[in-house]
């Protein structure tokens, strides 16, 4: 079996390591993946059809581990059986995309406001839509760009003051409004999916003074057994979504637990230092049993 491994050409090692490592696990399940950069996968839109440019023929699959959603298209169009499909990705790629799609079936979510789009250029003349937003939500507010990785483009708004600097801010990126789930502050569970099961989980704790859980960010994680709930809670997410796999984040909430954000493309080395479980060979295993038609098993 021959497939590529589709990532992106401008990011770091942090990204190259999960390619190697996908790669590695690959081979030991019975699949040789060809890394390509997305730089390498130039198409042509035409009246002739979707095309690559060059001759080189297509592979059985394509693990794709970037977010150039044009490119999966494009993929997807030429007959390729992506893992994850470009709708996947799109869907946990964008935060708002996310909880709209996850609020058809009644997930528990934090409530979710949108900001108003504006314009490059044009920003906010005025912010008193904020107020609205301020008394639906209460402070401390988390404030979200739709679009964004390893906790780095969430904030935290303690008072109205600080919203609208922040709204102000980030204009005219995307953003979204959240509440504040107070019970879980600076603590989340990231349980990851693979082929509608659980393969591990980890709970992740904030560094002091920080809100966000995100281990890139100084938090701590340790290994985790979610409950019954969780783990439900989860596969339901990947399933909603059209996920081979994924990495759930999941809050303690009052009543229960909470959907923080799904991710299509979720770091494996954290998770693995937690927990010594290898979630790329478990990603494998799926990929190589699906396209052999379910003879093998996880």
């Amino acid at each position: 079996m021959r497939g590529w491994i589709v990532y992106n050409a401008f990011l770091g090692e942090k990204f190259s390591e999960q390619v190697a490592q996908l790669i590695a696990a690959m081979k030991k399940a019975g699949c040789e993946l060809i890394p390509k950069r997305n730089t390498e996968l130039m198409y042509i839109v035409g009246s002739g059809g979707m095309r690559l440019l060059g001759a080189e023929p297509l592979p059985e699959l394509v693990l794709f581990w970037d977010k150039d959603i044009r490119l999966a298209q494009a993929l997807e169009s030429m007959g390729l059986r992506l893992f994850n499909s470009s709708r996947a990705i799109e869907l946990c790629d964008d935060k708002s995309l996310t909880h709209f799609e996850l609020q058809k079936a009644g997930i528990p979510m934090p409530d979710t406001i949108i900001v108003p789009k504006t314009f490059e250029g044009v920003g906010y003349g005025s912010l008193d839509f904020l107020a609205g937003a301020a008394e639906a939500l209460g402070f401390p507010m988390v404030v979200k760009e739709w679009f964004g990785s390893f906790g780095q483009q969430v904030y935290l708004a303690e008072n109205m003051e600080q919203l609208c600097g922040l709204v102000r801010r980030t204009s005219p990126r995307p953003l979204l409004l959240q509440r504040m789930v107070t019970e879980s502050r600076g603590e989340d569970v990231r349980i990851n999916v693979v082929g509608g099961k659980v393969a591990a989980a980890m709970r992740r704790r904030a560094k002091a003074g920080d809100f966000r859980s995100n281990v890139s960010n100084g938090g701590t994680a340790e290994a985790y057994e979610p409950d019954d709930e969780q783990k439900a809670l989860a596969i339901r997410c990947c399933e909603l979504l059209g996920l081979d796999f994924g990495g759930v984040d999941i809050l303690f909430g009052r009543d229960g637990p909470i959907v923080c954000e799904v991710n299509s493309n979720a770091h494996m080395k954290n998770i693995r230092a937690a927990t010594g479980i290898d979630v790329a060979e478990c990603i494998a295993e799926h990929i190589v049993t699906t396209m052999s038609g379910g003879r093998r098993t996880l």
